[in-house]
């Protein structure tokens, strides 16, 4: 008989290949809680990466972290009427404390644009208190009706940037630079992860906001996934916050905002853009393990040698484990670490230790070949490097080859349902053909100019839309 395979296989049914590969590579489990999550730790210290890396590009413009209350007035969100109507559905509601009825009723954080603003209105002042640049790391909840583990959950993890400005410009400014040179960057050079830049539609735009910038990429099935957004929102919540600064000609100007964010979401689209029939395939510059070294045997000459090597390659600055278990099979702990993902495994027994070899194991591209074991310091910086340019490359063709330049809403239906993106004209499509696709299940994920970058306006001419299904 032949041996049932370890994941369900991805063309036989993603979803399920999916919830096979989160639960057997050990990334998370469903909270006790409906729609809630438990990360486990392999799936930890990939958010730990991701936040080390996106925490570093977020610094760099000159942002600061700080960390605002969970707990928030239900007072502060009716304040701005798109912001509340949006949220309202998904909103968790707190009525009593401490055995006691609230006196007024607070909701658990969904996004923290309110609570901000009532601290920006104190600390704003002067145009010298500005650009006020302000990041979190925390956990929000919106109540979701239809989980899917990192995908939608009801609370997950984010950071969330808020900035406030002097002038229309530098905001519209701050909130490009953010969703280019920190999102971009990050998606691209650490994640390994193609995607278009755009702007939502009005419909798909941000509650509050006056315009919302995305990152959009397809996963391995086709469907598209928002990665990333950053907003401009205008005056508008300076204005219920009545948030001020004193200009330099002595007058009182409301700023000019935007808010940015990434979440745990992103656990999942590595998942769904990297992953194979046989696990995860981890980006080598994102994996907080780049190489596990494995014993073959308990034998005590190849114990001894894989922990030295472990030794030498954390020296040379690689995130190593060294797997020395005896009490596992070797090959049930193979399979274990090809779920995982982990970019290159180096395999060590009494034989390979004889010859001065080791089995390198490389997870991007497969395959295994013998190495010496003394030239894998110099190599393996390099086998790595060219490991996640795979990555990349793998996950642009995938986008080109699947998207569909069309002229018709039909045509479009057509393109999105067969497994892909289409492409087409925004003047043809419009609000109203925007209405249509909904009724099969597709969105607008974003605007593009013609020449693929993030037009001026929604109705700039030359516009493309960029139409898929999408988690």
């Amino acid at each position: 008989m032949a041996k049932a395979p370890v994941l369900t296989p991805r063309a036989e049914d993603f979803p399920r290949w999916y919830q096979d590969l989160i639960n057997k590579a050990e990334l998370a489990d469903n909270g006790p809680v409906r729609g809630t999550m438990v990360i486990r730790p392999y799936g930890y210290g990939l958010w730990e990466r991701m936040q080390a890396e996106m925490d570093a590009r977020i610094k760099e413009t000159g942002t600061q972290n700080a960390y605002f209350p969970l707990l928030i007035p239900q007072s502060y969100l009716t304040r701005e009427a798109d912001h509340v109507e949006g949220f309202a559905p998904e909103l968790a509601v707190v009525t009593h404390g401490g055995g006691k009825e609230l006196e007024e009723v607070a909701v658990v954080r969904p996004t923290s644009e309110t609570i901000i603003n009532e601290y920006f209105s104190k600390w704003v002042q002067s145009y010298r208190d500005l650009p006020l640049l302000i990041n979190q790391w925390a956990n929000v909840v919106r109540w979701e009706l239809r989980p899917r583990l990192f995908l939608r959950t009801s609370e997950f993890l984010w950071q969330e940037g808020h900035t406030a400005h002097a002038t229309y410009e530098e905001a519209r400014d701050f909130a490009a630079h953010i969703q280019r040179h920190v999102y971009g960057d990050f998606l691209e050079n650490v994640l390994a992860v193609d995607f278009v830049s755009g702007r939502k539609t009005v419909k798909e735009r941000f509650a509050g906001a006056i315009n919302t910038l995305t990152l959009e990429s397809m996963m391995g099935d086709g469907k598209a996934l928002q990665m990333v957004t950053s907003h401009e929102l205008g005056q508008n919540f300076a204005k219920v916050f009545d948030t001020r600064y004193l200009s330099k000609d002595g007058v009182q100007e409301h700023v000019w905002q935007t808010s940015w964010g990434s979440t745990t979401r992103m656990i999942g689209a590595l998942v769904m853009m990297h992953g194979d029939d046989n696990g995860l395939r981890v980006p080598p510059r994102l994996a907080h393990v780049q190489v596990v070294v494995l014993a073959v045997k308990d034998d005590e000459a190849v114990l001894a040698k894989v922990r030295e090597l472990g030794d030498q390659l954390k020296a040379a600055g690689l995130r190593v484990q060294v797997d020395d278990r005896s009490d596992t099979p070797f090959g049930r702990r193979a399979v274990d670490w090809e779920l995982k993902g982990v970019p290159v495994r180096i395999e060590i027994g009494p034989r390979d230790l004889a010859g001065g070899t080791a089995m390198l194991a490389r997870r991007i591209p497969g395959g295994k070949e013998p190495v010496a074991i003394d030239s894998l310091v110099q190599v393996l910086p390099g086998i790595l490097e060219e490991d996640q340019a795979l990555l990349l490359k793998q996950s642009r063709e995938r986008r080109v080859s699947r998207t569909t330049d069309v002229s018709t809403i039909e045509e479009a239906v057509e393109a999105t349902s067969a497994g892909g993106w289409a492409r087409i004209p925004w003047a043809v499509l419009g609000t109203d053909g925007e209405a249509r696709l909904a009724q099969h299940a597709m969105t607008v994920r974003c605007l593009l100019a013609e020449d693929g970058s993030v037009p001026d306006t929604d109705d700039a001419p030359g516009t493309v839309a960029v139409v898929a299904r999408a988690y």
